[in-house]
């Protein structure tokens, strides 16, 4: 080896397989969850899990404090706002837990089970600073199936059928804005539930918008390029 470096495709990424999970956990009165795909099984005696938490998560500094967090896995059929209320929205500004259906494990802390297929409950054992993210190793001390039928959510098969992207806190986070040349005024349009702008100027074409399509041309089944709303959910602001 020379030491030059190699070739760097971000698209490799897409081809290691993740899951799709809600992370939950209570500290003091506040219980919060976010969605992660970063969740694996390190040992099986003792039989121990991991996830992978941004430090900008409002749940990192929660499982910090309370030792414990669940793991819900998520089913493919998961109702997409549920998504978008853990993956794109704040602990810090919003009640998630208000509404969604959860049990509370005998530590405490709660855990999803809507649309949902099975669930852990976890002790943390160990952390690793990683940089941007911080690794939770963890006993299991619960585990139980919720629906043995369904199939489990895959990030690859989000990315493929909902063309869901993650979100800016996850690992597997990839920036792709692009620019536009000549950015035109007037009018942009705000997603509701995870505040990604869609501006005419750059269309969407990861998903076959081209530049200069206005927000009322958009096809009626486009989606929210990053938590897959229906465009109802966009609204109009002014150029900044």
């Amino acid at each position: 080896m020379d030491g030059k470096p190699g070739k760097f495709d971000a698209e490799a990424f897409f081809k290691i397989s993740y899951g799709l999970y809600i992370i939950s956990t209570k500290f003091k009165d506040k219980m919060n969850g976010y969605i992660a795909n970063t969740v694996f099984q390190v040992t099986s005696d003792p039989a121990r899990l991991a996830v992978c938490c941004s430090k900008n998560n409002f749940t990192a500094d929660m499982i910090s404090g309370s030792g414990l967090f669940s793991i819900s896995v998520l089913s493919r059929d998961a109702d997409q706002k549920l998504i978008a209320l853990f993956g794109y929205q704040s602990g810090r500004n919003v009640e998630k837990f208000t509404g969604t259906p959860h049990i509370m494990a005998d530590s405490g802390i709660p855990a999803v089970t809507r649309d949902c297929l099975a669930w852990f409950e976890c002790r943390v054992s160990q952390t690793v600073d990683v940089g941007t993210h911080i690794l939770f190793i963890a006993d299991i001390l619960h585990a139980e199936i919720i629906d043995s039928g369904g199939e489990p959510l895959t990030y690859a098969w989000y990315r493929e059928n909902r063309k869901g992207k993650s979100p800016a806190n996850a690992p597997t986070y990839i920036d792709n804005k692009k620019t536009a040349k000549n950015a035109s005024s007037g009018t942009l349009y705000k997603c509701a539930i995870c505040g990604h702008i869609y501006d005419p100027a750059i269309g969407d074409p990861d998903n076959g918008i081209p530049a200069g399509t206005d927000f009322k041309d958009l096809p009626d089944d486009w989606k929210c390029p990053l938590c897959g709303v229906d465009k109802s959910n966009f609204d109009s602001i002014a150029r900044g």
